[in-house]
């Protein structure tokens, strides 16, 4: 039989709620949860419902002393915040760095104008740059990349318990920036194939302008680039759908061994 008293403790209340916000900072950041409208209510059951299963084992393998003022729960529930927002970020560092890159041939084929809104950003971005960001959330939920995130911020409760100590050492802080860096080389090994060989285009265009001046290569090079861009979306969609998937696994696992 359940005591009540010891259950419904200030301590299990505070405990509770710095698990929740854990989570709740991993849902603010992180990949798909971020990245697509879901209500806000059901992001706050989900977490909710996380934090209930987790609670017991928290409990159990954490010394959690609740704090006695005001400033010092705030300064707690920030930290919380904070980790599981840097475990969203580092994981939403792939889906910024694919929006980068696609965005890069996609001015090149001259799609700049054609400008849409995007669900998964809040802004506009170019069609094709939607197409690709879909691509890269299938690809993340067919991995089961989504319980590699929750088994991430179960361990994270183990290396980084609940309680007053920094948890944001400089060597964690110089791994994150680490991981963001490579949002732009992510970006540029995207888009190299088809911005390059787009690059080629417009210089041979611009051969045959200066060889056929009575031609009117911009009536000419607009349709051509867009055709030609198309295709070469579509033959290197495999390549860049397994390339994506190696990133997915690799940066999952470099922020389970970090967090």
């Amino acid at each position: 039989m359940f005591n009540l008293d010891v259950l419904f403790s200030v301590s299990n209340i505070l405990l509770f709620m710095a698990i929740i916000t854990r989570i709740g900072g991993l849902f603010a950041s992180a990949p798909l949860f971020s990245t697509y409208p879901i209500p806000n209510m059901v992001k706050i059951w989900l977490a909710a419902t996380i934090a209930f299963i987790l609670f017991p084992i928290v409990q159990y393998n954490t010394n959690f002393a609740a704090p006695t003022s005001v400033p010092a729960l705030t300064l707690i529930l920030f930290k919380e915040f904070l980790i599981g927002y840097a475990m969203g970020f580092c994981a939403n560092i792939i889906f910024v760095g694919v929006e980068l890159g696609v965005n890069m041939f996609a001015i090149q084929m001259g799609l700049s104008a054609d400008q849409a809104l995007n669900p998964t950003s809040g802004g506009s971005s170019p069609v094709i740059t939607q197409a690709y960001t879909y691509l890269a959330t299938m690809l993340f939920i067919a991995l089961g990349a989504h319980q590699w995130l929750f088994s991430a911020i179960y361990n994270s409760f183990k290396t980084m318990p609940i309680g007053y100590t920094l948890a944001f050492s400089p060597e964690l802080v110089g791994q994150i920036i680490t991981i963001t860096s490579h949002m732009f080389s992510i970006g540029l090994s995207i888009a190299l194939p088809i911005f390059g060989i787009l690059f080629i285009t417009d210089i041979l265009l611009g051969f045959t302008s200066k060889m056929m001046p009575q031609m009117n290569i911009f009536m000419v090079s607009m349709p051509l680039k867009i055709y030609l861009g198309l295709m070469l979306s579509l033959i290197f969609m495999r390549p860049m759908a397994e390339y994506i998937s190696v990133l997915i696994q690799r940066f999952l696992t470099q922020i389970a061994l970090i967090f």
